[in-house]
């Protein structure tokens, strides 16, 4: 059997879309994404990628404190889960529609209500959907940033996987996750080929505020500029960066006293997508105009060139000094407490070999062991 590369193909033509959601509106939001998905499709984009919470809107440019009016607050945050996207739903069946009919896969930002019963929690999640329309899975990001987390809830490890697809091996990662090294380091050790990397926009650190635009040139001041390129090169992938556009004209008439009032900084929500090659080089340079959609042919033999001189899952690692371990079970907070018993004495086989050698006692002895606690544990 041959090692495929992109799925056997020689070249993957990508888009990214940057474009500003109409302000806290799913169902517009969601009906612009659409066509674009379609114009992309026409162009013969085969894997379209949209910026972070497109749908329908990165919450966190308004940003709330104690000090926030009440009634301002209460309004936002149930508008907030209100539009919102439960997975699987009616949304995603809209949006699977647009991905068949562009004959791509489509990886888009959005605001995520969970689908736990009883629950109002919002997720900062990346929906990936297959070319037939369907639901591949959804990755939630782990770690909201600073005041982000009067946003949304956490993922879990459940969230840290990577699709094979008949195009490649496609991820992602939101926003400063790709600065959490060793999640990173788990994305890249699952074989992307394709790597999804959203932002909210393109920023530095400010004098008067904490984050304000970055317009220096290509918005090189940015740390997601330098981190996509790296990333791309360490794990032999094409990067698909999408960040974020808003302006005051993409606000509804019922949300101009947010747009207009003391707690929104949305000015470095002003684009910088890019598309980037495994060497670190850009096949799109930052762009940031409105409504674009950037577009690259990425060829297989440039991962295979790139991994001939460093490959980190192969030549170029040293699995003998550092391992990575990767939790890959989500969390249930309901456990009847039989189960929970069991799952105190399991171990995987890879945990009981390297526990036996470590210290010395064969496995047959050491599964005895767990045995012997596994019975006392459910009497």
């Amino acid at each position: 059997m041959s090692k495929k590369i992109l799925g056997g193909r020689e070249k993957v033509k990508v888009a990214v879309v940057q474009a500003a959601p109409v302000f806290m509106d799913k169902q517009k939001t969601i009906e612009k994404a659409c066509k674009l998905i379609k114009e992309a499709g026409r162009n013969k984009a085969e894997l379209i990628a949209f910026s972070e919470a497109f749908i329908p809107v990165y919450p966190a440019y308004y940003t709330v404190g104690y000090e926030t009016p009440s009634q301002e607050w209460r309004d936002y945050m149930i508008s907030l889960q209100d539009n919102s996207v439960v997975i699987p739903s009616e949304d995603t069946e809209i949006l699977g529609k647009a991905a068949k009919e562009a004959g791509a896969y489509v990886v888009m930002g959005c605001n995520e209500l969970d689908d736990r019963q009883g629950s109002c929690t919002v997720y900062n999640t990346l929906l990936f959907i297959g070319k037939d329309g369907g639901v591949l899975g959804r990755h939630r990001k782990l770690k909201p940033t600073f005041t982000e987390r009067i946003y949304w809830g956490q993922g879990d490890a459940s969230d840290i996987k990577v699709f094979d697809t008949d195009i490649g091996r496609i991820g992602g990662l939101v926003c400063w996750e790709n600065h959490m090294t060793l999640v990173r380091a788990a994305m890249i050790h699952r074989g992307e080929e394709f790597h999804i990397a959203v932002w909210p926009g393109n920023w530095k650190g400010g004098e008067t505020k904490l984050l304000q635009a970055d317009t220096s040139p290509g918005g090189a001041l940015c740390n997601l500029q330098s981190l996509i390129r790296v990333h791309a090169f360490e794990a032999g992938a094409f990067v698909l960066s999408a960040c974020g556009y808003l302006t005051p004209e993409d606000f509804p008439q019922r949300w101009h006293h947010i747009r207009d009032g003391n707690h929104i900084n949305y000015d470095w929500a002003l684009g910088g997508s890019s598309i980037v090659n495994p060497a670190g080089r850009y096949l799109a340079e930052p762009n940031f105009e409105k409504d674009a959609i950037l577009y690259a042919e990425c060829h297989a033999n440039q991962i295979k060139a790139v991994k001939a001189v460093f490959d980190s899952l192969g030549h170029y690692s040293r699995w003998d000094v550092a391992q990575l371990r990767v939790r890959r079970e989500d969390w249930n907070p309901e456990i009847p407490l039989k189960e929970a018993s069991h799952m105190e004495v399991d171990l995987p086989a890879g945990e009981i070999k390297r526990i036996s050698e470590e210290f010395e006692i064969s496995e047959e002895k050491l599964e005895s062991l767990i045995e012997e606690l596994r019975k006392s544990r459910t009497l």
